[in-house]
């Protein structure tokens, strides 16, 4: 009698996955996270390596990727197709599925993402069904995985037999889960038709933002400050940062050059990308530059370009960076490590629109918007006669202070929420939720490194979690010491150590909804022990049950 293997989904699973789709489309208002939230529930009880949610724009006919599990920004971003095109553009010309058993195998695949060069697609499936409103295709919902090997079948009719009836499963699950999300991801083809035509008079409309903040208690700046105003690649709901937003509004339309200041790691780049893609320039080039990054010798070439034969190794002619940021913005960051010559020239582009190439004699003209940053107190450097004082005055038209992440601790869970699932979907893990502890160690702590320390400390919580959550003990050190969280670290090693045990016996009850065996199974203990444990804590478990 040959063995069979078990289906790709068992009936079981089915229905957990089923219910929990469902509930992440009933509990959650913002339409984006909604389609994140389905494709990680998805990767859970799929055996998903990547999953893919397109949307087809009616205006322009293109099919690009709305929400993924599996790639990264860039990949996600290069996910463009145009209906016919590739097996995604076949699935929104037709309306029906299209499976492809391996998809190494299948010269209509594409692969535009790029996110197949990372791993070996000669065992993987991959699977497309049509999202649709009625009769309309209006997106797709795709998915890659294993593909069944059937390594305990002897017969090759047998083992295909069977693959094909994994397929069919797959094909009958994503189907289902399409339907269920097709009205969430209408709602998101509505918004982005709703910003077509973002240029009327010169002026672009601003973005609708991508996370919404659903807090207790805003403050009244917020209530007051209009919510499609916010720039899209920024998240925050502090005081401060709707200053920061405000500053952005004004400055955006006009044409004045921008100094945004604040310490590293806070996010000085993405204000500087939100001027940009909220002024008319929008569809012109956005240059980032960071002037500490390079040699001096070679900083002025980098932004100027240089003639041929004007030092060794210039074999050509080549255009620097405020050539190549022609009609559009160029964005300086770490300006205060200039040299004083190179401050000398950059002057003379913001007075007088004009350079020469390093090596050239001849007077270029530029059509550019200068958006600079620094993390030093320029003033100061101009007292030690290490910048230009009219330069500086030149930059500071409109300077946007960043707030440091400990002024604007309202946005700490807001933004730890976002790096989970960013890493989530990059790590393939499926955390879903940041225990109590790690949220006051966060809350605590004054984070000298900023967001970009905060994002950093989730990538690696993400990567330990073994059990969905993320515990304080997964937390760097730096987060666990007294000096850097404002606890006092009292008590022997025993003590601290019933601390960490009486946190994972909390966490396992909350899971399995107070059932004491399920908690110590899952905790590696027997009943007995359990029993203890709990009695030693006092730890009341059926205040966990339903």
């Amino acid at each position: 009698m040959q063995k069979m293997k078990t289906p790709v989904i068992a009936q079981t699973t089915t229905i957990s996955l089923l219910a929990e789709v469902s509930r992440a489309l009933n509990n959650e208002e913002d339409i984006n996270k909604v389609l994140r939230n389905v494709l990680s529930i998805m990767s859970e009880h799929m055996d998903m390596i990547r999953g893919v949610i397109t949307i087809l724009n009616r205006d322009t006919s293109e099919i690009v990727i709305n929400e993924s599990f599996g790639l990264t920004e860039e990949e996600q971003a290069r996910g463009r197709y145009m209906p016919g095109e590739g097996i995604i553009g076949q699935v929104v010309k037709t309306g029906m599925h299209r499976v492809v058993p391996r998809i190494d195998e299948e010269p209509l695949f594409l692969d535009r993402t790029g996110s197949r060069n990372r791993i070996k697609t000669d065992h993987i499936c991959f699977a497309c069904v049509p999202i649709k409103a009625g009769n309309e295709v209006i997106g797709t919902l795709s998915a890659d995985r294993p593909v069944f090997t059937g390594e305990d079948l002897t017969g090759k009719d047998l083992q295909h037999q069977q693959e094909e009836v994994h397929i069919e499963e797959l094909v009958n699950m994503l189907s289902i889960i399409a339907s269920m999300i097709s009205q969430a991801v209408r709602i998101k083809q509505l918004a982005q038709e709703e910003v077509r035509g973002e240029f009327q008079g010169g002026i672009r409309k601003s973005r609708t933002p991508l996370f919404s903040y659903n807090g207790d208690a805003p403050d009244q700046d917020y209530e007051q400050y209009n919510e499609s105003h916010r720039p899209a690649n920024i998240i925050g709901n502090s005081k401060a940062m709707i200053g920061a937003f405000r500053m952005i509004d004004k400055i955006a339309p006009t044409n004045a050059t921008a100094l945004i200041l604040g310490e590293s790691g806070v996010g000085k780049e993405l204000v500087a990308s939100a001027i940009h893609y909220k002024s008319y320039r929008a569809e012109k080039p956005f240059i980032k530059f960071n002037c500490a990054a390079l040699p001096e010798s070679i900083i002025e070439s980098e932004l100027f370009g240089h003639e041929k034969g004007s030092f060794t190794g210039a074999t050509t002619n080549r255009q620097g960076r405020f050539e190549l940021a022609d009609g559009g913005t160029i964005f300086l960051d770490e300006i205060g490590e200039l040299s004083l010559p190179v401050q000398a020239k950059l002057l003379r582009i913001l007075q007088e629109k004009e350079f020469e190439r390093v090596g050239g004699s001849q007077t270029l003209k530029t059509d550019i918007r200068v958006i600079a940053a620094t993390n030093r107190d320029l003033e100061e450097e101009i007292g030690n006669g290490k910048f230009r004082e009219d330069l500086y005055y030149r930059l500071n038209i409109f300077p946007i202070t960043v707030p440091p992440l400990r002024e604007r601790k309202a946005d700490i869970l807001l933004l730890a929420d976002y790096f989970v699932e960013k890493y989530n979907a990059l790590n393939f893990k499926g955390v879903r939720r940041i225990s109590t502890r790690a949220i006051d160690m966060f809350m605590r702590y004054h984070w000298p490194g900023n967001v970009r320390e905060l994002e950093n400390c989730i990538e690696r919580a993400v990567i330990l979690s073994e059990d969905n959550v993320i515990h304080g003990y997964h937390l760097p050190p730096t987060l666990q010491t007294a000096e850097s969280s404002g606890t006092l670290a009292t008590g022997s090693l025993q003590q601290r150590l019933d601390a960490i045990e009486h946190e994972m016996i909390i966490e396992a009850l909350k899971r399995t909804k107070g059932n004491m065996a399920k908690a110590a199974m899952q905790l590696g203990l027997t009943e007995r022990v359990m029993g203890l444990r709990v009695k030693k804590f006092r730890i009341e478990y059926r205040k966990y049950r339903p």
